[in-house]
């Protein structure tokens, strides 16, 4: 299968409809054992959209972040997050939609291009669930980059107040070093006690303090 490059399409249309203020959304971290739910709404000027936007997976680190800094220069953005209480008190589901809802109300949108199969209940504007849409739409791409390199900067930090863990590498996700260093070192309170490896380690500590 060939490589998908991102167009500008989805906006151009939106825009030709009378819709102002069109931006992609895209979030990054439901998959990790560690750290919040990041997500990024970017509004793009159709005029000033930054050569070589892709869906951020595809990406080196190093291209990510000279992108990143591109985006920030010549576009709208705005990024949050959800925490990783609200990821075990909501659902990771829930807490990425909550995410991506605070990043659109952050840029006073009027049509969201969402990543994904789901358009988030609480957006505020009207909006188009794209699948793929990161290697689809620029917007969503350039969403994925600023998300992806921020979530990945919170990670490095959290790795200096938590060594051994490896975020600054594995970015939370649950790669052998990190399952292991968690049944060495124990849960932090940057661990998401609903998932289930987590879970598992407080269950059994929880059996074994009894």
């Amino acid at each position: 299968m060939a490589d998908l490059y991102p167009d500008f399409l989805r906006e151009t249309e939106a825009l030709e409809r009378g819709v102002r203020r069109v931006v992609g959304v895209d979030e990054v971290g439901r998959g990790p054992l560690a750290g919040p739910v990041t997500a990024a709404a970017v509004r793009l000027q159709p005029d000033r959209i930054p050569a070589g936007l892709r869906d951020s997976k595809v990406l080196t680190a190093n291209r990510r972040e000279a992108l990143f800094h591109e985006i920030m220069a010549v576009a709208e953005v705005s990024v949050a997050h959800a925490t990783v209480e609200e990821i075990d008190r909501l659902n990771i589901l829930r807490a990425s939609h909550l995410a991506m809802e605070r990043a659109v109300a952050g840029l006073d949108a009027d049509h969201a291009l969402i990543d994904g199969n789901l358009i988030p209940r609480g957006l505020g504007c009207s909006a188009t669930a794209i699948v793929k849409g990161d290697a689809k739409c620029l917007s969503i791409a350039a969403a994925s980059i600023i998300a992806k390199v921020t979530r990945d900067r919170i990670m490095v930090d959290l790795a200096q107040q938590h060594p051994g863990y490896g975020w600054e590498a594995n970015a939370g996700y649950p790669t052998k070093a990190h399952l292991e260093a968690l049944l060495n070192l124990g849960v932090t309170p940057w661990h998401r006690r609903s998932f289930r490896p987590v879970h598992n380690i407080l269950y059994q500590e929880n059996s074994i303090t009894r």
